[in-house]
């Protein structure tokens, strides 16, 4: 393909939400495919609901997601006077009309079609106005919209993944394409703009079916070649309704927040609605590009499985170097104020990723999973020390299994683990009577890593130190 020109276009009225980050990666996989260019346009003209704070979260997103756009930001808001002058251009062909018709007017002639039980379209009353009741209207105050006249018959268009769809014109009715304070309407200004900006393609969701034939009115009035179209299947919660707040995180920040890796977060997206012929779940942005086909993208709406992306997140964190993982989850560790930059031994924390790199689903985990690597004193709690002790004597083994650690050389994990299943032969005891307190003692956790190896990382004064301090809550406790 030559030529390929695709935008994503979101409104800053809300937090960047994974369904328009969903259509963004589709337009951008597709571009970066065909060597193609991917625009950014805000659409900003809906002033009251719009703002600086979404743009901002809209363009943070895009870029901590690694979707680059190649030209822009463009901004409706800055693109009046383009719509004014095609809206006019409409007018002298006469295939628009000013409107003079009132919110009220038209609410209370809808009431009536439908009561009527008619479709309630607008009814052309303004369409053949002579000039002195323009001029009567206008004396009233009244400021004019402006309608599209739309043509008779059916329009059909051929959709990449959905194939030929077709509409019946006389179910749509003329509709406003400039409001009447100068502001163009959504399917006006999208059409402005993407003729204008050369799209040869508009990727969008399935919910924007509806307004394909208004444009394709618009483009055809104005003598334009619309572009090809695909719509894409919208994302849905697991109970198969629209994917709202109601199910959970839908916006793209609170996924970066979480934890979430933005490549596990664009290799679980690209996979709604399109499944590469290599039928894996893990892939890298590289492969994605390499294998995306539009024509591939299926009609049926994509499940939104947090289960499933986390596992996708997993493979992710497992598969970075240990030094770009430590990279990551250091700041959620200063966040935890678990460690300070000045303080931090580099050597030490890679150590600390090394042994829970496998346990890590998110980045954010590591302040809950690794705390007691940071910690100078643990908070051992009643009801998990409770769970760990099965003997009566279990002070005075650990007291013993202390004695032994103190005296030994070669504070490794095989020296641990060996003079640990030696004093446990001594006593007559299970390990597992040892190895259980031991590791509350030293993580205030019943679960972990390797005791071993998490031993020879928090070595051998910070963990007879623990030991010591567990023995002594043991005796004021239990």
């Amino acid at each position: 393909m030559k030529d390929i020109r695709v935008r994503i276009a979101p409104s800053p009225t809300g937090y960047l939400h994974v369904g328009t980050a969903h259509t963004a990666l589709f337009n951008w996989l597709f571009a970066k495919h065909n060597k193609g260019t991917f625009i950014l346009r805000i659409e900003d003209t809906d002033i009251e609901r719009s703002s600086k704070e979404y743009e901002e979260n809209i363009l943070e997103g895009l870029n901590w997601l690694g979707l680059n756009w190649d030209e822009g930001p463009y901004y409706q808001t800055q693109r009046l006077e383009l719509y004014k002058k095609y809206s006019q251009k409409l007018i002298d062909l006469g295939l628009a009309y000013y409107c003079y018709c009132t919110p009220e007017e038209l609410e209370e002639r809808r009431k009536i079609a439908l009561q009527e039980k008619r479709a309630p379209k607008y009814d052309r009353k303004c369409l053949n106005l002579t000039s002195e009741e323009r001029a009567k209207y206008e004396r009233e105050g009244r400021k004019p919209a402006i309608r599209l006249l739309v043509p008779k018959g059916k329009t059909v268009f051929k959709d990449i993944i959905r194939g030929d769809i077709e509409f019946n014109n006389e179910d749509i009715g003329d509709f406003v394409i400039m409001k009447s304070d100068g502001i163009p309407t959504y399917n006006f200004a999208v059409v402005i703009d993407d003729y204008t900006m050369g799209i040869s393609h508009v990727i969008r969701g399935e919910d924007h079916i509806s307004n394909t034939p208004k444009q394709i009115f618009i483009y055809n009035a104005l003598s334009w070649t619309p572009p090809e179209f695909a719509h894409l299947p919208l994302l849905l919660g697991p109970d198969r309704s629209k994917l709202s707040k109601r199910h959970g995180v839908t916006s793209v920040s609170e996924y970066k927040k979480m934890g979430y890796l933005p490549d596990a977060l664009v290799n679980y997206l690209a996979l709604l609605g399109w499944t590469p012929q290599e039928g894996k779940e893990v892939y890298t942005r590289e492969e994605l590009i390499e294998l995306f086909d539009l024509r591939k993208v299926t009609k049926n709406p994509g499940i939104f499985d947090i289960t499933k992306l986390e596992w996708i997140n997993t493979q992710h964190i497992r598969s970075l170097s240990r030094e770009k993982l430590a990279d990551l989850t250091l700041p959620y560790l200063k966040e935890a104020k678990l460690i300070k930059e000045d303080s931090l031994n580099w050597e030490y924390y890679l150590k600390v990723i090394s042994l829970l790199q496998e346990r890590l689903k998110l980045l954010s985990q590591i302040k809950d999973y690794g705390d007691y690597f940071f910690l100078e004193e643990l908070d051992y709690e009643k009801e998990t020390v409770k769970k760990v002790i099965k003997h009566p004597e279990i002070s005075k083994f650990l007291r013993m299994l202390k004695e032994e650690w103190e005296d030994l050389k070669d504070f490794s994990a095989h020296e641990l683990e060996k003079s640990l299943k030696e004093l446990s032969e001594k006593l007559n005891i299970s390990t597992g009577t040892l190895i259980h307190p031991v590791r509350v003692a030293l993580t205030n956790k019943t679960i972990g890593p390797s005791l071993y190896e998490l031993i020879e990382v928090l070595g051998k004064e910070k963990t007879l130190k623990r030991i010591e301090n567990f023995i002594k809550y043991l005796d004021a406790n239990f």
